[in-house]
């Protein structure tokens, strides 16, 4: 019992090189038997040529068995499934060997052999397994095989050859019963693939409430983002949980396992198929330069440094006031360089000096330093406070640091000789109504200034709204309330926003800044604003969970509506003025917006920085109001700085 509980614990390799030495010894003695019954006596080859026949059946054999999958079946349950995979895997060995006797031309071997070397060795390697499974069954109780009554009970969505790895997958763990596939192709319809009948999407309704299906599983990680979505809603409608694979390039085995799927994301609801990047403006700004990130640590900052990584830049300063964000970036990349550099994963940037920076973007001594010793030739500054409500409840460290610390850094790489500074700017800064919104279009207009002051470095900036799953993202927020339980709080029920994923966004901000030629206001293409209250009911949906509202008052979780917070809106902008014109990137949009004079916007700053160094709340709020085009403080929750504009939300139920 002590050597059944040691083999269980061992590694798997050990445990199938185990079952190829066994299976190398019972098929040798299924061949040895079959000839010593057909000859009536203990039989022993005479000559060398039947000795190298066999030899060559068990390896065969093993061979046939490896390619069949027969190692990857658990010994102890193997059940109905597996034992049709092992007499199958034995006809084949037996069909390959007896060819190979045909093809040698040995004419004294008696064909009624191959017959019965077939039936000794399905039953010798399917007995010798479950003698092996029996005695590892009673060494490890807590892993008894599932009864069929209580397996799960799925759906797989996708009969592509994605779909049937997952069939097989599903079936070695033994613990699922695949009820269908769906898939949409008619030429698949009505068919049946490895036991498993394809049925049409429009059936899926009934088939889930007949057979108690309990998950549906997405299979088709290479369909456009739009049929996956298309796939995700109308699943919405029925009390089951979905979970998808992920993209194929994602499977680090290259085979597909039940551990690859994974829970729906807001990613799978919101993300939009990809536009090929424009890898020469990728590459323009990056390749073999000193590029320096504020804020590295953060959502933004830490992906635009993984996507600058692999540009091959000659130097990454990784500059963050977070210790902590600062060491998590930094071990991610030096790791995925080491991987690089093993040759254990594809990718470039691997000789990139890797440059780990703490402080602060308001200490103008250090940012000075950095950029001159270490000779920085693009920057781009991430670094800010972004939440609304903090930054309502702090004004005066949010705008210092927002917009002080963008002053700071910026003057020094215009002093410096700094070739190109990009700042990542929100939608938050047309015509705000909060601190946050105000200090990031304060920042956008110094950027203008300077452009227009020094032209010797190109000053530009990028525009865009929510980024999805970013650090204290509504996305978040409502997944650990689903996991909790609920409610799930949402500020309005018609608050709507802009979202966009985290490699997008960081992916798009690096070719605009490579489209720059001094003072740019560029806006992404956010898309269709998204409603965040079908945004909740959509997450609770696809967990499996019903929302629990007046008409459902049996419901799983339910919905509470907090009210705006201070400085909200119920619409985000984009664009202040309306002279926008597209680039060569579809996504990318430059915009001509109001630039104030510099010399009066040196004058307001002045008294901007008094009164944050008086603390003086009242002044800094005037200052603001004559300063920023369209600021108007919320002293309530404003629906929207520009009333006319009302945009149509993306539905998502």
């Amino acid at each position: 019992m002590r050597l059944a509980v040691w083999l269980i614990e061992r590694p798997r390799w050990f445990k199938r090189t185990l079952l190829i030495v066994n299976d190398l010894a019972m098929l040798s003695i299924a061949l040895w038997v079959a000839y010593s019954l057909r000859l009536s006596q203990l039989y022993v080859p005479e000559d060398w040529s039947t000795v190298l026949l066999m030899i060559a059946a068990p390896i065969i054999g093993v061979v046939v068995f490896y390619i069949r999958g027969l190692y990857k079946l658990v010994t102890r349950f193997i059940g109905p499934e597996g034992t049709t995979r092992i007499y199958l895997a034995v006809i084949i060995a037996t069909v390959i060997w007896a060819l190979v006797v045909l093809m040698s031309g040995i004419k004294s071997n008696p064909r009624s052999v191959v017959v019965i070397y077939g039936l000794m060795a399905a039953g010798l390697i399917r007995l010798s397994r479950q003698w092996a499974g029996s005695i590892l069954l009673k060494a490890a109780p807590e892993h008894k095989p599932v009864r069929f009554d209580e397996r799960k009970r799925v759906i797989i969505y996708g009969a592509s050859t994605v779909g049937i790895q997952l069939l097989r997958a599903l079936h070695e763990t033994g613990t699922y019963e695949t009820v269908a596939f769906i898939d949409a192709d008619p030429s698949l319809t009505g068919q049946v693939v490895h036991g498993v009948k394809v049925v049409r999407p429009e059936k899926i309704g009934k088939l889930i409430a007949a057979e108690n299906v309990e998950e549906v599983l997405l299979a088709t990680p290479s369909a456009l983002r739009s049929e996956r979505r298309a796939a995700i809603r109308a699943l919405e409608a029925y009390p089951v949980i979905v979970k998808t694979l992920p993209a194929l390039e994602e499977i680090a085995s290259g085979n597909v396992e039940v551990s690859d799927l994974r829970p729906i994301d807001v990613e799978d609801l919101l993300g939009r198929d990809p536009v090929a990047p424009n890898l020469e403006l990728l590459t323009a700004q990056v390749s073999g330069k000193v590029v320096m990130i504020t804020g590295a640590g953060g959502s933004i900052g830490a992906e635009l440094t993984r996507q600058l990584l692999r540009l091959e830049p000659k130097t990454l300063v990784l500059f963050d006031l977070s210790e902590a964000a600062l060491y998590e970036i930094a071990i991610e990349i030096l790791e995925l360089q080491r991987r690089w550099q093993r040759g254990a994963e594809a990718g470039s940037g691997s000789d990139t000096t890797i440059v780990q920076i703490l402080g602060s973007v308001l200490d103008r001594k250090l940012v000075h330093r950095t950029i001159e010793e270490l000779g920085v030739q693009v920057i781009y500054h991430a670094a800010a406070y972004k939440h609304v409500p903090i930054v309502e409840a702090n004004p005066f460290a949010g705008l210092q640091n927002n917009t002080f610390g963008t002053l700071i850094v910026a003057e020094a790489a215009k002093e410096l000789g700094v070739e190109r500074f990009v700042l990542v700017s929100s939608d938050k800064a047309v015509r705000p109504t909060n601190i946050m919104g105000a200090s990031k279009r304060i920042a956008e207009l110094i950027l203008q200034a300077l452009a227009l002051e020094h032209p010797s470095t190109i000053f530009t900036m990028v525009r865009f709204g929510n980024v999805l799953d970013s650090s204290g993202s509504v996305v978040r927020l409502f997944r650990s309330q689903i996991k909790a339980g609920g409610p799930v709080t949402v500020t309005h029920p018609e608050v709507i926003r802009y979202f966009m994923s985290i490699p997008e966004a960081a992916q798009l901000v690096i070719q605009a800044g490579a489209m720059a030629t001094g003072g740019d206001v560029f806006v992404l293409e956010m898309g269709t604003p998204v409603k965040i209250d079908d945004l909740a009911r959509t997450m609770i949906r696809l967990s499996g969970l019903e929302v629990r509202d007046e008409d459902h008052s049996e419901g799983d979780i339910a919905i509470e509506y907090i009210g705006l917070r201070r400085g909200e809106k119920l619409y985000e902008e984009l664009l202040i003025g309306e002279n926008t014109t597209g680039t060569s990137h579809p996504r990318i949009f430059k915009n001509n917006e109001p630039i104030l004079p510099y010399e009066d916007l040196v004058a307001a700053l002045e008294r901007l920085e008094d009164a944050i160094q008086r603390l003086d709340e009242a002044e800094l709020q005037e200052m603001l109001r004559a300063t920023v085009e369209g600021y108007v403080p919320a002293s309530a929750p404003s629906v929207s700085a520009k009333e006319e504009w009302q945009p149509v939300s993306r539905t998502l139920h």
